[in-house]
């Protein structure tokens, strides 16, 4: 485990991943947990889902070039000369994107397992969300399924790299609904993003906010839509792009968007949704890791829980 005293930061793509730790806070600071992936938790329905992708784990370069976009994301995909030359050259990185990848497209109960043939290690991928079924039994991808495939993996960004539930909320390529409950619902009663982009044809990777930012005083480590503002992303290269409301569409009263739009291209979005205890407030007596210390009241210089700056 990490205690990070200040706002962890992340370079650019296939970088290393830098958390920054700076001024010292007046009280033991309250740190993200273990940042191995972690199975995700008993939920309520399909939709809920753990985060913790970093953005230096989103390579627009790879997906392409890696024998799954012809060949499936399934167990013949898998060993393919171009995936096997594509998974050695960053094992543990390309290790964590599989899984989410495997956890967007694949559907619950079903897996994936490659055994790497230099090392002979083996790794299972298991499914979850089932975004793309076409792809996911062997078919090359289609451009919806390349839309809500980086959809997905862009909403599991955390710029923090840590855990945090949250709800999945959107339609497989299929046009299946992810089941949800008015219990998860209200569980999940913020609402967060609308994420959406192409990953693998370069098109770019989108954040939108979903109702209202976060105010001064507050933070959280789900920082990519409700931190971003109008002239800058918290989750580079990830771009913000504006409200959902004015990006995207919804179908009668369904809690999420059915499409985007920017730059005249219309995309296949995910929805999200976190508990309101995922938003901490300047003043609460607990220095998180998103919070520095300083003179003010606000996340980025809050006293009240991390003292003055040394």
């Amino acid at each position: 485990m990490k205690k990070i005293q200040c706002k962890g930061t992340l370079e650019l793509l296939l970088a290393a991943q830098v958390l920054a730790v700076g001024c010292g806070p007046a009280q033991e600071l309250h740190g993200p947990p273990d940042l191995a992936i972690q199975t995700h938790e008993s939920r309520i329905d399909n939709g809920i889902s753990t985060n913790g992708l970093s953005t230096n784990g989103l390579s627009t370069n790879g997906l392409s070039t890696n024998g799954l976009s012809t060949n499936g994301l399934s167990t013949n995909g898998v060993n393919t000369a171009e995936f096997v030359t594509w998974f050695q050259s960053d094992p543990e990185q390309k290790d964590t994107l599989m899984q989410y990848m495997v956890r967007c497209g694949v559907r619950e109960g079903q897996s994936i397992t490659y055994t790497d043939p230099r090392t002979t290690r083996s790794y299972t991928w298991e499914g979850l969300l089932g975004l793309t079924p076409g792809w996911a039994g062997g078919e090359a991808v289609t451009e919806a399924e390349q839309q809500l495939m980086t959809a997905c993996l862009v909403a599991h960004v955390n710029k923090y790299g840590m855990h945090v539930s949250l709800s999945v909320l959107g339609r497989t390529t299929e046009g299946v609904e992810l089941e949800y409950s008015q219990e998860e619902l209200e569980t999940y009663s913020r609402p967060e993003g609308c994420f959406f982009g192409n990953l693998f044809t370069g098109e770019g990777l989108f954040a939108g906010r979903d109702g209202s930012g976060l105010e001064d005083t507050e933070s959280s480590p789900r920082a990519c839509a409700l931190m971003s503002s109008t002239t800058e992303s918290a989750c580079a290269p990830v771009a913000y792009a504006g409200t959902c409301e004015s990006l995207c569409t919804r179908e009668g009263t369904q809690p999420y968007y059915t499409s985007c739009t920017l730059n005249g291209r219309q995309y296949l979005p995910i929805t999200t949704r976190l508990r309101p205890q995922e938003v901490f407030r300047c003043g609460d007596g607990v220095c998180q890791w998103t919070e520095q210390c300083g003179s003010g009241t606000t996340r980025d210089s809050c006293a009240a829980d991390c003292g003055t700056c040394s």
